[in-house]
């Protein structure tokens, strides 16, 4: 027998007493897995190894194995609804909500006035049409699946407008040609790439068509030689016409962007007020709650839209209807913008901003202080930006310096420009503020010496 195979038996191991914490941690089925695997892999590499270097490598494969790859991140990116950072973190009251509903035998289905089966769609509905004036609400698990229930229970093989300028695709592929083909929906495209005008809706409607289909710009902007025309026109040609008007708002908005110094973003409410028989929009972006497609309307299409069939294989659990809403309570009462995440930094003043950078600096003892932007991001407002005061390092390697920042617990994600990296205080929650510092004076220590 050759050397290599000289390994102690699996048995063995479990016996000795380094292997206790590990089989209490996780388990014996796992630990032998692992003990297994390591000596499978020294017996094809022809190495041997004795009990305490095997129990070693096995606990770091078994922590390698059980490590949640979803994990809390520091975000000084400066880009507020960052879609590959889980776009808005949520108020600590929805947080609280979830929790208690997450932890606890609930009423998802239940109706307690008449103690049979309920509708879970009831916990949403209220107050969804309460604060929109909306006739109906209905809540799905994302914004994609919303417009794709809309037009498969509506539309499919029937006709619906889309304009040219709204021909969109958002992050992660959703493009508006494949969710309508997906639905049945037959496609009819009207206008130019830059151009739309009220003719184009007339001459297409001249045919019988279900629905016309408003897609928000979301990611990009159309600009220079551009005309579109309103909602409210869109919406008065299409109903004398006999035809649907559905507008998938992207971000949804229920507040006035406006008032902060940006662009305004269409808001639920105008899109109600303009006629619109249904519209979306996500739970997740400026709404600030949890990721949710929400559909507002008339009653009777709503109707329609919560007993088709795909409606069941896309509707939200009770975390998400928790989620949502108590983030629209915040609203309902007018403390949104000091509750909700995503509205406390839009509205983070830049004297604030200025202060905190300072602070920083003078914690830290090195750094400089610039003036930037804030990119709002997550689809909305886009290349729009807020003013902002930047924390900046001139470094050797910058990639490399982001590199093992994103290595720390908790990661942090920061940006680089012309060479330099930078920290945006606008975008680092409050309670991570003290921990971002922390990691960050250790970092630039190792760094420097």
């Amino acid at each position: 027998m050759t050397e290599a195979m000289h390994l102690p038996s699996i048995d063995s191991l479990l016996q000795l007493e380094n292997s206790i914490p590990l089989l209490e941690s996780f388990g014996h089925e796992l630990v032998v897995d692992a003990f297994r695997q390591i000596e499978d892999e020294k017996r094809r590499s022809g190495k041997t190894g004795t009990a305490e270097q095997i129990i070693e490598e096995s606990k770091n494969l078994l922590l390698d194995w059980t490590t949640p790859t979803l994990v809390p991140v520091i975000n000084a990116s400066g880009v507020i609804l960052h879609t590959n950072l889980g776009r808005a973190p949520l108020s600590e009251t929805t947080y609280q909500e979830m929790k208690n509903i997450a932890v606890s035998f609930n009423n998802l289905e239940y109706d307690l006035e008449i103690g049979k089966r309920g509708k879970r769609s009831v916990h949403a509905e209220q107050i969804l049409t309460r604060l929109t004036g909306a006739e109906s609400a209905y809540v799905v698990n994302n914004n994609a699946a919303a417009v794709l229930l809309v037009l498969t229970t509506l539309a499919q093989r029937k006709k619906v407008l889309v304009s040219r300028t709204q021909m969109v695709e958002i992050g992660g592929g959703f493009r508006i040609p494949d969710v309508m083909r997906q639905s049945g929906a037959k496609l009819v495209e009207i206008g130019t790439t830059n151009r739309l005008h009220l003719y184009d809706y007339e001459n297409a409607l001249q045919e019988p068509a279900a629905m016309v289909l408003c897609a928000h710009h979301s990611n990009f902007k159309i600009v220079g030689f551009t005309s579109e025309p309103s909602l409210e026109e869109i919406c008065a040609l299409a109903h004398r016409k006999g035809a649907l008007v559905f507008h998938d708002l992207g971000s949804g908005a229920l507040l006035d962007t406006a008032q902060y110094g940006l662009p305004h973003e269409p808001m639920v409410q105008e899109s109600l007020k303009a006629g619109v028989d249904l519209v979306s929009f996500s739970g997740d972006k400026l709404l600030g709650g949890p990721q949710a497609g929400i559909i507002l309307g008339k009653k009777e299409l709503l109707d329609k839209i919560t007993k088709h069939p795909l409606a069941r294989a896309l509707r939200p659990d009770k975390l998400c209807l928790a989620g949502i809403s108590t983030t629209l309570f915040s609203y309902l009462t007018g403390k949104a913008e000091k509750e909700i995440p995503v509205w406390q930094m839009i509205s983070l003043s830049t004297t604030i901003i200025h202060q905190r950078a300072k602070q920083w600096k003078e914690v830290l003892g090195c750094g400089d202080i610039i003036e930037g932007r804030s990119m709002i991001g997550g689809g909305s407002l886009p290349d729009e930006s807020l003013p902002t005061t930047l924390l900046v390092f001139e470094l050797n390697k910058p990639d490399k310096f982001l590199k093992i920042l994103r290595e720390q617990n908790p990661p942090i994600i920061a940006r680089i420009e012309n060479g330099c990296v930078l920290f945006d205080p606008r975008t680092i929650l409050p309670h991570q503020e003290s921990c971002f510092l922390e990691i960050l004076k250790q970092v630039l220590s190792d760094w420097n010496s």
